[in-house]
């Protein structure tokens, strides 16, 4: 599949080879996404190839980094639509951002599980390399 970015009227567009290695998301989930509705492309060529957009990238992004939080693609889909809302046409969302505060409260609950989780694989670790001493 070609890689290359392609100049538009709408500005600069990337297949989706370019994509996966700017996101390090495979094609495979690059076209789950778009086939579940997640983060459909900006476009497609006249032979039906993918096309996205720097917006489309750092929206990828936002996912990616939801992933090992633990979201769902449902929660992933409402968090990108209240990103959308708020950063829309520059008008006062208070829901929306309200909503934006819960997921940030939940990101980091989730973190602070995970740091457990690390906390206590390195003990586990530690145990191992004094029994292997």
């Amino acid at each position: 599949m070609d890689e290359r970015s392609t100049g538009t009227a709408t500005g600069t567009t990337m297949h989706i080879g370019a994509v996966a290695e700017r996101t390090g998301l495979s094609l495979r989930t690059l076209r789950h996404y778009d086939d579940v509705g997640l983060l459909r492309p900006s476009g497609r060529t006249d032979g039906g190839f993918r096309l996205y957009t720097e917006r489309d990238v750092d929206r990828l992004l936002v996912v990616r980094r939801m992933k090992p939080l633990g979201f769902t693609l449902e929660e992933m889909r409402e968090l990108l639509d209240l990103v959308d809302r708020v950063d829309g046409d520059g008008s006062r969302d208070d829901d929306a951002r309200a909503r934006l505060a819960e997921y940030v409260t939940r990101a980091e609950e989730r973190r602070a599980d995970l740091a457990r989780k690390v906390d206590m694989a390195d003990e586990f670790i530690d145990l191992l390399h004094a029994r292997t001493r």
